[in-house]
């Protein structure tokens, strides 16, 4: 099915302030657009399907990553990258941190973000990202729980995983395996 996509939603670089390994990396193009998401691209079963597209890019030393956020109503989600390569990091604990993991999935293949996980995407590669997802239209996002501590509790760099030293607690990463393909079920999102 072809679809049409229109009018995103355009994150720029002075929109990731507070939640970047480098702050000052925005002064250079604060302008710059970053990554689009589609919202509502279509409905199906009670859940919205979006779609969000990542250029490769790097910010000073940090790999191009959606904002991050929490959801407030303790939803789940889950994401299927269409093209390109997906790191997806979670995290449980918005001060200290009592579990988080990475997720490296390619096309085709997808993840589920649990209820109570705040969650940032990361485009590692030299080619562009781009996700769908599915999502309970009721789902609201917390943007500030990230923000309050300058980004997720980890960054993605040219020098690999950093950890964030502004959060309390943070265990050692550990990595899980994407599934290989989408659920037929998706009511769990509800």
């Amino acid at each position: 099915m072809e679809i049409e996509l229109k009018d995103p939603d355009i994150r720029r670089l002075k929109d990731m302030r507070g939640v970047l390994m480098d702050d000052f990396a925005i002064d250079s193009d604060p302008e710059k657009e970053l990554y689009y998401m589609y919202r509502g691209v279509r409905s199906e079963n009670g859940l919205r399907y979006d779609i969000t597209v990542i250029p490769p890019c790097l910010i000073g030393d940090e790999y191009v990553k959606t904002k991050g956020h929490f959801h407030c109503d303790n939803k789940g989600e889950i994401y299927i990258v269409i093209k390109g390569e997906a790191l997806f990091l979670f995290q449980k604990g918005t001060e200290e941190v009592e579990d988080v993991y990475a997720v490296k999935a390619e096309a085709g293949e997808s993840v589920i973000i649990p209820a109570g996980y705040g969650h940032v995407t990361i485009n590692p590669g030299n080619e562009t990202l781009e996700l769908a997802n599915w999502v309970s239209p009721e789902c609201v996002s917390d943007y500030k729980s990230i923000m309050d501590r300058k980004g997720a509790c980890y960054y993605y760099s040219t020098k690999g995983w950093i950890k964030n030293d502004n959060y309390k607690n943070v265990p050692e990463i550990r990595f899980e395996e994407p599934l290989k393909q989408v659920p037929q079920d998706l009511d769990f999102l509800k």
